[in-house]
C-alpha cells in the first residue's frame, strides 16, 4: 500500500492506561465478542436452515447478522488481545486496512437497515404489490448494489487518508484506527479532506437516517386503517427496526458530522457502535420477534433429536 509518510507504525493508546482497568477492558470485551459471535450466528444459522424464514425481512436480517459479526470481528479481537498488552502497535497498512473494514461494514450495515425498512413500507403500506416488488431476485440484487456502494464508500475514505503524510509522532489517542484520530495526526492542513470526509460519512449517515425516521413514521401512520391484531404485530416489528437505527446512526452522525477534532467521549461513542451495537443487534431482534424464537426452538430441537 502506498505510504507518503515517513510513520510506518501507529502505536494506539487504547481504552485505558492503568493496568488494573485493562484487566477489566479485557474480560468485559471478551464477554461482548463472545456475546456478539454467539448470538449472531445463531440467527445467521436459524435463518439459512429454516423454512419459515424466507421472507425478505429475514433476507435482509441474515445479512444484517453477518455485517454485525463481520463489523465487530474487525475491530473487537485486536482491542481484547491489545488490552493488556503495555505497548500497543499496529502497522500503517494494518491501520489502513482496518480503517477500510470499518467503513466496508458500517456502510454495508446503513444499506441494509434502509433495504429493511422499505420491505416494511411496502408490506405495510402496498401490501397487494409486496410479492411482486419484493421478490427475491430484487432482494439479491439490492444487496449486490449495497456491497458495491459499500467498497466504493470504503475506497474513497482509504484514497483520501494516503494522500496524507505523517510525520510523527505516531501515538493514535484511539483503541482501533479511524479517520479522525487519523486526521489528528497528520502534519498538513486537514481543512479540505474533514470536509470531504463530511461531505460523504457525514451526509451518508444523516441523510439516511432521516429518510429513515420519515420512513416509518409514514408507516406508523398508516397503521390506522388496519386490524388491531395487524397493528400489534407491526408496531412490535417496526419498534424494534426503529431501536436498531437509532443505536446505529446517532454515534455515527456524532462521530462524522463535525470539525476534525476529537473529544473525550469519542471513545465511548465508538466503543458503542463496534462494540456495543453489534452485540445488542441479535437481543432486539430475537427478544422482540416471535417467528424468530419459534424458528430457533424448531431448528435446535430438530438438532437435538438428529443427536
Amino acid at each position: 500500500m502506498p505510504n507518503n509518510s515517513s510513520v510506518t507504525i501507529f502505536v494506539l493508546l487504547g481504552l485505558t492506561q492503568d493496568p488494573q482497568e485493562q484487566k477489566l477492558v479485557f474480560s468485559i470485551f471478551l464477554i461482548f465478542y463472545g456475546g456478539t459471535v454467539v448470538g449472531n450466528s445463531l440467527i445467521l444459522v436459524t435463518i439459512k436452515f429454516s423454512q419459515t424464514l424466507g421472507s425478505p425481512m429475514y433476507f435482509f436480517l441474515f445479512y444484517l447478522s453477518l455485517v454485525d459479526f463481520s463489523f465487530s470481528t474487525s475491530i473487537a479481537p485486536r482491542l481484547i488481545v491489545d488490552s493488556p498488552s503495555a505497548k500497543k502497535t499496529i502497522s500503517y497498512n494494518e491501520c489502513m486496512i482496518q480503517v477500510f473494514a470499518l467503513h466496508l461494514f458500517g456502510c454495508m450495515e446503513i444499506f441494509v437497515l434502509i433495504f429493511m425498512a422499505a420491505d416494511r413500507y411496502v408490506a405495510i403500506c402496498k401490501p397487494l404489490h409486496y410479492t411482486t416488488i419484493m421478490r427475491r431476485q430484487v432482494c439479491v440484487i439490492l444487496i449486490v448494489f449495497a456491497w458495491m456502494g459499500s467498497v466504493i464508500h470504503a475506497s474513497s475514505q482509504i484514497v483520501l487518508l494516503l494522500q496524507l503524510p505523517f510525520c510523527g509522532p505516531s501515538l493514535i489517542d484511539h483503541y482501533c484506527c479511524d479517520v479522525q484520530p487519523l486526521l489528528k495526526l497528520a502534519c498538513t492542513d486537514t481543512h479540505m479532506i474533514n470536509l470531504m470526509i463530511v461531505s460523504n460519512s457525514g451526509a451518508l449517515c444523516s441523510c439516511s437516517f432521516l429518510v429513515l425516521m420519515i420512513s416509518y413514521f409514514v408507516i406508523l401512520h398508516s397503521l390506522r386503517n388496519h386490524s388491531a391484531e395487524g397493528k400489534k404485530k407491526a408496531l412490535s416489528t417496526c419498534s424494534s427496526h426503529i431501536l436498531v437505527v437509532i443505536i446505529s446512526f446517532v454515534p455515527c452522525i456524532f462521530m462524522y458530522t463535525r470539525p476534525p477534532t476529537t473529544y473525550p467521549a469519542d471513545k465511548m461513542v465508538t466503543v458503542f457502535y463496534t462494540i456495543g451495537t453489534p452485540f445488542l443487534n441479535p437481543l432486539i431482534y430475537t427478544l422482540r420477534n416471535a417467528e424468530v424464537q419459534n424458528a430457533m426452538r424448531k431448528l435446535w430441537n430438530v438438532k437435538a433429536m438428529t443427536y
